[in-house]
């Protein structure tokens, strides 16, 4: 399925899973990242360890260029955590990336939560981006001008400095980050924030955003996100939406069943919180959104 520009996709025939090595460059090493994307096949499943994708694997590709979605996963996390989103993503007419982040997901840990990490993980979503648009394959079928960006807590944060903030190291000074004027809305979900709380630091940023805080979110509090977010511009079109009840980890799609215990804190909600009926309307929340920023401007 094509969607022509600033237009509003439709639900295509389905979703396709591929799986990617990211190429290495002179200073990034490879990495994994999986694409879904719409299709000519219905939906299936795929099994990725024990998660299962709403998606086909290798099934052909809906001719013509689509919107493109880079997912960013939070810090020590997985790029195959946010399957209910970009499933759903794909079956309306969006190409979408995941990339594991290097040295800051759940098999390497050695860069979590510091200020090599927060520098790297633009780098890394724009490497990701120029090479997925330099593909032999998936280059033909991605629309250069239509990128949108959803990231999660540290993906949060990358998704903010990519759209044009300045984060400040624990050092309190400028952090060399990269920004890339090609995306043209993000999405924030639980964001991890306080890089940006120096007075100034989101000046520069210009495109759209939706952020999506938990209420009882004790990792980036709903309080601190929203105080963090209004030193953007005023020129900004900025939406903060509190989710009742969810906390820091609402924003990942439920785990199976065998994952969900007690000492896996990305597993557990706060009592009362259900996630299950959340990701119902989740996906369907960041595809209008991104529908109506990202095609609607182009």
């Amino acid at each position: 399925m094509s969607v022509p520009i600033g237009s509003t996709p439709v639900a295509s025939c389905g979703a396709g899973l591929s799986h990617w090595q990211v190429p290495a460059t002179d200073t990034l090493p490879s990495f994994p990242a999986i694409v879904l994307y719409p299709s000519t096949i219905a939906t299936g499943t795929a099994n990725i360890g024990p998660y299962t994708f709403a998606a086909t694997l290798d099934a052909p590709v809906a001719p013509g260029r689509h919107p493109l979605c880079v997912i960013s996963h939070g810090g020590g996390g997985s790029h195959l955590l946010y399957r209910s989103i970009a499933s759903h993503l794909a079956e309306r007419g969006w190409v979408v990336v995941c990339p594991e982040h290097p040295f800051d997901n759940r098999n390497d840990r050695s860069r979590v939560n510091t200020d090599e990490a927060a520098r790297d993980r633009p780098r890394h979503l724009v490497h990701t981006i120029d090479a997925l648009l330099e593909h032999d394959a998936w280059g033909t079928h991605v629309d250069a001008s239509r990128i949108g960006m959803a990231g999660h807590s540290m993906g949060g944060f990358a998704a903010l400095a990519l759209a044009g903030g300045q984060p400040w190291s624990m050092q309190r000074v400028p952090l060399d980050t990269v920004a890339d004027a090609r995306i043209g809305a993000a999405v924030l979900l639980a964001p991890a924030i306080e890089w940006f709380s120096t007075p100034g630091a989101l000046d520069s940023v210009r495109i759209p955003l939706l952020t999506m805080v938990g209420e009882h979110d004790p990792v980036t509090p709903a309080e601190r996100v929203q105080h963090v977010l209004r030193a953007l511009p005023p020129t900004v079109p900025s939406t903060i939406e509190v989710v009742p009840g969810a906390g820091h980890f609402a924003f990942i799609t439920p785990f199976p069943a065998e994952m969900r215990r007690p000492d896996f804190p990305p597993s557990v909600d706060p009592p009362g919180f259900d996630r299950e009926a959340f990701h119902e309307r989740l996906p369907s929340r960041i595809a209008q959104f991104l529908d109506e920023t990202v095609l609607s401007s182009r």
